[in-house]
C-alpha cells in the first residue's frame, strides 16, 4: 500500500514523491568475479563473488541458492557474496546455469 493510500489528513505540504526504482543491468550482462580470499578471516577459506547488481531481496535469494548448493553458511558484505569455503567451480558453473555470463573465476 503506498504513503498516497494511508495518509488520512495532512495540514501543510504535498505527499512526497515516491522514489523511483533503480535500473540494474539483466543478468547477462552483468560482470560477476567470483574468486577465493584469506585475507582478515583468520587462514580461514572463503570465496566471494562480486559485481552482482539487483535489488537486495533477489541477491539474498541468490546467496541462499548458492549457501545450499555449496553446502556451506555465507553472507551478504557490502555488495559482495561470501561463502565459507572454497567452491569456485560449483558457484562459477551454477552462475552460468542461471544466466550469468561473464563469471571470472580466479585463484
Amino acid at each position: 500500500m503506498s504513503i498516497a493510500k494511508r495518509v488520512v489528513y495532512r495540514e501543510f505540504g504535498e505527499l512526497p514523491e515516491p522514489e523511483p526504482e533503480l535500473e540494474f543491468p539483466p543478468i547477462a550482462q552483468q560482470k560477476v568475479r567470483v574468486q577465493i580470499s584469506r585475507k582478515g578471516r583468520g587462514g580461514k577459506t572463503v570465496t566471494v563473488i562480486s559485481g552482482i547488481q539487483g535489488k537486495e531481496d533477489e541477491i539474498k535469494d541468490l546467496l541462499k541458492k548458492l549457501k545450499n548448493l555449496c553446502g556451506a553458511g555465507g553472507t551478504l558484505k557490502d555488495d559482495t557474496i561470501e561463502i565459507q569455503g572454497e567452491h569456485i567451480e560449483k558457484i562459477v558453473t551454477a552462475l552460468i546455469q542461471w544466466g550469468y555470463r561473464q563469471c571470472k573465476g580466479a585463484k
